[in-house]
This record gives C-alpha cells, sequence and structure tokens, in this order.
C-alpha cells in the first residue's frame, strides 16, 4: 500500500474523471487515490468502478447518497485515510483546475522539506489564476485578505482547496467538530492546522478554470465563506488548541471503531 492517498470528492465529474484517475495513477511517486461520489446522476462513480479493473488495490470509491456538500466528504475520505495509516493525505478537485503535475510537489514539501501541511497556493506569487473572470478573480483574493485580517493567519490563499496534509495534522484536529462544507471548511480545516502550531508550506501553483463540466459555486457558498470567518474567530476565543501524538492502537479506536469501516458524516 502506497504511504499517500489522494481523495477527490465528485458530483457530475463524467468528462473529467477518467483523465484525472489515469493523470494520477501515472505520478512517479504511485500515490492511492479514493474517489467520493454523492450520487452523481451522470455515471461517474460507474465509470470509476470500470477504471478499479484498471487499477485494483489503488483506487478506491466512497459513494454516498446525495449531495451531501464538500466538507462533509472531506471529512469522510479524512477518516477513511486515518483508519488505514496513510502518512500524506491530499485534497484536490476533479476538474484540472488543479494539475496532477504539482502533486508531487506538495508531497516533497512534506515527505522531504518537513512541513506538516502544504498549500498548493494561487496567491503566493501574485496572482496565478488563468480563465477566471476578473470579479471572481479579485472577490477570490479580496476574500483571502479579509480571511488574513480576521483571523490573523499568515497564508496568502485562504481558500485554497489543493492541499497535502502529514497524518498528525489530521489526527489532531476534531473532525467531528468541523462544520462548514464550502469555502469555509477550507479557512477552518486551515486555522486548526495553524493554531495548533503545525508547519505549513504555501507551494505556488497555477489554477485553471474547468473546461468540462459545471462549476459547483453558489452564492450560498460565498455566504457561508464570509460569515464563517468571523463564527471560526469568535470559537476561537472559547477553546484551547494542544497536540496530541496517537498511538495506532488509539488511532485505530478512534477513528474506525467497527471492522475498520469509516461512518460517513
Amino acid at each position: 500500500m502506497s504511504d499517500s492517498l489522494i481523495i477527490i470528492p465528485t458530483y457530475n465529474e463524467i468528462d473529467n474523471i477518467e483523465p484525472m484517475v489515469r493523470a494520477i495513477m501515472g505520478l512517479s511517486f504511485q500515490p492511492d487515490l479514493l474517489i467520493i461520489d454523492d450520487g452523481s446522476p451522470d455515471g461517474t462513480a460507474e465509470k470509476v468502478k470500470l477504471l478499479q479493473i484498471e487499477f485494483p488495490g489503488r483506487l478506491h470509491l466512497q459513494e454516498r447518497k446525495g449531495k451531501l456538500g464538500l466538507g462533509t466528504a472531506y471529512i469522510h475520505g479524512f477518516k477513511y485515510a486515518l483508519a488505514r495509516h496513510y502518512e500524506y493525505i491530499f485534497e484536490m478537485d476533479a476538474d484540472f483546475s488543479h494539475n496532477p503535475a504539482d502533486i508531487p510537489r506538495l508531497y516533497h514539501a512534506c515527505a522531504y522539506e518537513g512541513y506538516d501541511l502544504a498549500i498548493g497556493s494561487r496567491y503566493i506569487n501574485g496572482v496565478t489564476v488563468i480563465n477566471w473572470p476578473i470579479g471572481r478573480v479579485l472577490m477570490s483574493y479580496f476574500a483571502s485578505t479579509y480571511v488574513r485580517l480576521v483571523t490573523g493567519m499568515p497564508i496568502m490563499d485562504t481558500t485554497a482547496g489543493f492541499k497535502c496534509y502529514r497524518r498528525t495534522v489530521l489526527e489532531n484536529i476534531d473532525l467531528d467538530r468541523i462544520r462548514f462544507i464550502g469555502y469555509a471548511f477550507q479557512i477552518e480545516m486551515k486555522f486548526n492546522a495553524w493554531k495548533l502550531g503545525f508547519k505549513i508550506k504555501e507551494v505556488p501553483i497555477i489554477f485553471k478554470d474547468r473546461e468540462k463540466g459545471e462549476s459547483k459555486m453558489s452564492t450560498k457558498i460565498f455566504r457561508e465563506a464570509f460569515f464563517g470567518v468571523l463564527q471560526i474567530k469568535i470559537n476561537s476565543w472559547f477553546r484551547t488548541y494542544h497536540r496530541k501524538d496517537y498511538t495506532k492502537n488509539e488511532m485505530a479506536q478512534y477513528f474506525c471503531p467497527q471492522n475498520n469501516e469509516v461512518n460517513s458524516p
């Protein structure tokens, strides 16, 4: 089994899923891949099942009923990864806005440079976004500025969804207390990692807007992020952040209490 698991949530990604799977399966360090599909009516999960025949043991699928949200999909995937003792856990989109060729750079930052969280950053070297309307670029950039001002996090791309975690980060974040599902989920996870004192690196990437399929962005998700940042900051005033090194037995008991299965949030 690989030491690395890439988690990709999907909903109606039939046009992207096969080329994405093949791109990841072709990476030199051979990570495993977990697709979490929320009942895509376009046949995304069925396509993954066919590909599993070609990539046995490396391509995994978890199917959920209904569109339950990005954040809950990642929490489900994190618990799956921790239960199976992966050391490096990635999150990324299925639509090629995150380039699979950048995955080894995030892996290198955590596996060889000593960082606990590597973020594929659109804003660490200026603005490196392709094919977005200028209005969306400005909204995203200034949203990150707003998040930094409210939270104090020294992270340029606070809403980035292309990341590599060392296992210890996810072990120490109380995943059952993560409440947000959209961009605020990405902010909440970074905030917890930062407050727990983990070493974070932003790795510059070029972000390219999707060419196939439909964007999942909505005003509801943006509104959640705007007000969620305030809630995240206020909640932090009433809790303490401390780290713990889990033993394998403790981790198995906490993250997979019955038959090594991961319960959906």
